[in-house]
């Protein structure tokens, strides 16, 4: 995660407390989707 890519319209991703967040792979929704803290914490 923290890869800078462009967003299109078929990037993955998921909203948490009002923003929207894009991940450049399929593998990553799944364990930001668990525990999005950790993952907004770290930019």
């Amino acid at each position: 995660m923290g890869t800078k890519f462009k967003v299109k319209a078929n990037t993955q991703a998921a909203d948490y407390n009002g923003k929207s967040y894009y991940f450049c792979c399929a593998g990553c929704p799944g364990p930001f989707n668990n525990n999005p803290g950790e993952y907004i914490n770290k930019q």
